[in-house]
């Protein structure tokens, strides 16, 4: 009980330092608007095991360290060989760049918008009062209590608000970087993306994350979309950052008649990480994507929450999250699709799949349907198991050794669902970065 009560004190000074630093011209519903969110963490605190959402996620290690803001200046230097060196390049991207939680001009592309795009880092935004920030922001805090999304807006500073008007299509991706370098100190970010499209648009967005070193930090990062009708939207998320890292990330999506959204996760990085995705089918004749791979090694434990809200009537939902566990790691997979009574004629399928390397590595995964309509075709399946004896037997009869055998195997698993993503330079960087960590695991497999 001490703890709890240490580490509240510690918020509820950090969210004092924040209101001292907002951003000049920031309106005092705003200031509300954080301060209530705030309030509800305060009260509610972390959540724990006792709590069905986090039966398997133990966020105690949370609660034991004083995650701090970083200040307003990027005094290091370390991040430009960072960038260089983990950086995708993705041909003809628009490239953001945070620095633990500071936007950094001269290593980005600018925030001059494609054409008719608006886009400002959400500082400049809140500065601004920017009409879109009023319009969307508070909207998606009015969905179910999140204890982590009421963090991120208690204590967000920055992040980047984007809106593509009407009837425009954006050739190149969006790819915004946010990288932490601790120095010493146990940072906390809390990056707030709020993406709006207007009807008939279509867009790719990339969201980065990114570590210097092997550092504890903490990451409460929240995205929002509202995707108009007949949009298109493609995201794609990739967390790679530190073993030692927290990572805790939401996503938002509500979707509009006709838009589709296709949403690529892969999880990777963090001692503790959590991924979390609501998308609300809000209208007729909508699709919705969602593809994830998770790596985990050494005592990782990668966990990824989905629900896909299925309203309106002749709407379809495809969801493959695929886990790959080494050494003494853990996953979880919760995923909830549901169907409303007005909401017939939906084709919702839903698979999770987590390949076994150790005898050591446990999965959880809770595949979930419920269905008020009566004319509806939904499928949900989960399969844990290990790697095929008889594959493997048949690869080693063909000259190629056990571990080369083993490695080709998992890297067919995991191949699934990286072809899936449409930018090839990311597909190469994924392709490299697996193979790289079946290495690593093997390594990591007896600490």
């Amino acid at each position: 009980m001490e703890q709890k009560v240490d580490y509240i004190k510690h918020y509820r000074n950090e969210f004092s330092l924040l209101e001292q630093r907002q951003p000049k011209g920031t309106t005092p519903e705003f200031r509300q608007f954080k301060r209530t969110a705030m309030e509800f963490f305060l009260t509610k605190g972390f959540p724990s095991t006792k709590d069905e959402e986090w039966r398997f996620t133990n966020t105690l290690a949370l609660t034991r360290t004083n995650f701090a803001l970083p200040t307003d200046s990027v005094t290091a230097v370390n991040f430009e060989k960072t960038i260089e060196r983990y950086a995708i390049p993705v041909q003809g991207a628009r490239r953001v760049l945070f620095v633990n939680g500071q936007y950094i001009p001269h290593r980005s592309d600018g925030l001059t918008g494609n054409g008719s795009v608006t886009i400002r880092t959400m500082k400049q935004a809140i500065q601004e009062n920017h009409p879109i920030l009023h319009q969307y922001l508070a909207e998606g805090t009015n969905r179910p209590a999140n204890v982590m999304t009421a963090l991120n807006t208690g204590l967000f500073n920055d992040g980047i608000l984007l809106h593509v008007p009407d009837n425009t299509v954006v050739a190149d991706p969006y790819y915004f970087i946010f990288l932490t370098q601790t120095d010493g100190i146990n940072y906390a970010i809390y990056p707030r993306n709020l993406i709006v499209t207007g009807k008939n648009s279509k867009i790719t967005i990339i969201e980065h994350y990114l570590s210097y070193a092997h550092s504890a930090h903490f990451t409460n990062a929240v995205t929002e979309l509202y995707i108009d009708s007949h949009s298109t939207v493609e995201h794609i998320k990739l967390q790679l950052e530190s073993s030692e890292a927290f990572h805790v990330s939401s996503l938002i999506a509500h979707q509009k008649t006709g838009s589709n959204l296709t949403q690529h996760s892969t999880m990777i990085g963090g001692a503790f990480a959590r991924n979390e995705i609501s998308a609300v089918l809000a209208d007729e004749e909508i699709e919705c994507t969602l593809n994830g791979l998770s790596l985990a090694a050494g005592k990782q434990l990668i966990d990824n929450h989905t629900t896909i809200d299925h309203v309106k009537p002749h709407c379809t939902s495809h969801e493959l999250y695929k886990a790959i566990l080494d050494g003494s790691s853990k996953g979880v997979f919760n995923g909830k699709i549901y169907v409303r009574k007005d909401a017939q004629k939906t084709d919702a399928k839903q698979t999770n799949k987590t390949l076994l390397l150790s005898d050591n590595a446990t999965m959880n995964t809770k595949p979930q349907l419920e269905i008020f309509a009566d004319d509806v075709k939904c499928t949900h399946g989960a399969t844990i198991g290990y790697l095929d004896a008889e594959a493997i037997f048949y690869l080693r009869s063909r000259g190629i050794s056990e571990e080369i055998a083993r490695d080709l195997l998992t890297y067919a698993f995991a191949n699934d669902i990286i072809s899936k993503i449409p930018i090839g330079s990311i597909r190469e960087y994924l392709n490299h970065l697996v193979y790289t960590r079946l290495k690593q695991g093997r390594e990591l497999e007896n600490i």
